[in-house]
């Protein structure tokens, strides 16, 4: 049974709180102190989006693309008790280029607000085709499931954030989480973890794949048609990984809580699909947030600001809502 904080306990921890120590580390701190003495468990620390920790960040191999390409992984650390939610961050890139370092700056906000935030690199479009991308990241669910404990994380409520092209992925890969194809890199180390995944955050995703191809014929945007056809190949796959399309066509899915973040001068993605995906997703019966962001277009988290600065809210106040429920569950 967990013992109550004494007074001097808290007369320590508003001191420590005045001088901008994380509350919820020490209150942890103490609260396992108590536990062990009594010999009860340990609690995990509860994920705060207002905290702050200084960050480790460093980076590990991730795997070997077919193309001989080492991918990397970059981690970012938070420094304190935890253990800590752990997010999995798919970059965007049109499928075609990029890579772990794209999203940085919403990284580094989520993880130094008590989340250990992972970020790999992706097999691009020139390298290997569709479903490539989605194999890397069912891969990287399963590893990060793996190894999120040697970075002080906890993977039983493991999450995904995906950009773009990313989000795409990200979509796939928590509506087809068991999906053999996507499943087809083999995790020798621990076989029987799957790729499920408890919440999907994204920005600006693709999640209608031939629509945004129309799109990108009506723009005549020759670079974007290109991607696309590189990406898609044989191009039936523009329907078969079609996110709206698996949803249209009553497909066996998956549907985690999804958050989706839209600029509303977008005309890469536009709103009305967002829109669209979202009614869809309901309507199949999942949690599907939809924020349009007044004023912003396609990537508008590159640049610093207030809707930048709501976007990283939004993820952190997605990530609290999703954690405290599944423990709630649990």
């Amino acid at each position: 049974m967990e013992q109550p904080l004494g007074r001097r306990d808290l007369l320590r921890l508003t001191a420590l709180g005045a001088a901008g120590v994380p509350i919820v580390s020490t209150l942890w701190s103490a609260s396992a102190h108590a536990n062990r003495a009594t010999g009860g468990s340990v609690m995990k620390t509860a994920y705060d989006p207002a905290a702050k920790f200084e960050l480790k960040v460093s980076e590990v191999e991730f795997r070997r693309a077919t193309s001989g390409r080492m991918l990397q992984a970059r981690i970012y650390q938070p420094q304190g008790v935890g253990p800590f939610p752990t997010l999995l961050d798919l970059h965007g890139g049109a499928w075609n280029n990029k890579d772990r370092f794209a999203n940085e700056p919403m990284d580094r906000a989520v993880a130094a607000s008590g989340v250990l935030v992972v970020a790999v690199d992706l097999t691009l479009a020139p390298e290997a085709p569709y479903p490539a991308s989605v194999q890397d990241a069912n891969y990287g669910v399963r590893w990060l499931k793996s190894k999120a404990a040697e970075w002080n994380g906890d993977a039983a409520n493991l999450g995904v954030l995906g950009s773009s092209s990313g989000g795409h992925v990200a979509q796939l890969l928590a509506l087809r989480p068991r999906d053999a194809r996507y499943n087809a890199i083999p995790l020798s180390a621990v076989p029987g973890v799957d790729a499920s995944v408890a919440y999907v955050a994204t920005r600006s995703p693709i999640s209608d794949t031939f629509a945004r191809y129309q799109q990108a014929e009506r723009m005549k945007r020759e670079g974007m048609i290109k991607n696309n056809k590189a990406y898609f190949q044989p191009w039936e796959a523009i329907f078969e990984g079609n996110p709206q399309q698996i949803l249209d066509r009553r497909e066996a899915a998956t549907l985690p809580p999804m958050l989706i973040m839209q600029g509303a001068l977008d005309d890469n993605v536009l709103p009305a699909v967002q829109e669209k995906f979202a009614a869809t997703y309901r309507a199949a019966g999942g949690d599907c947030e939809l924020h349009v962001f007044e004023g912003c277009e396609h990537e508008w988290v590159a640049k610093p600001g207030p809707q930048t600065d709501r976007a990283h809210a939004m993820v952190k106040g997605f990530i609290a809502r999703n954690v405290t429920a599944a423990r709630r569950a649990s």
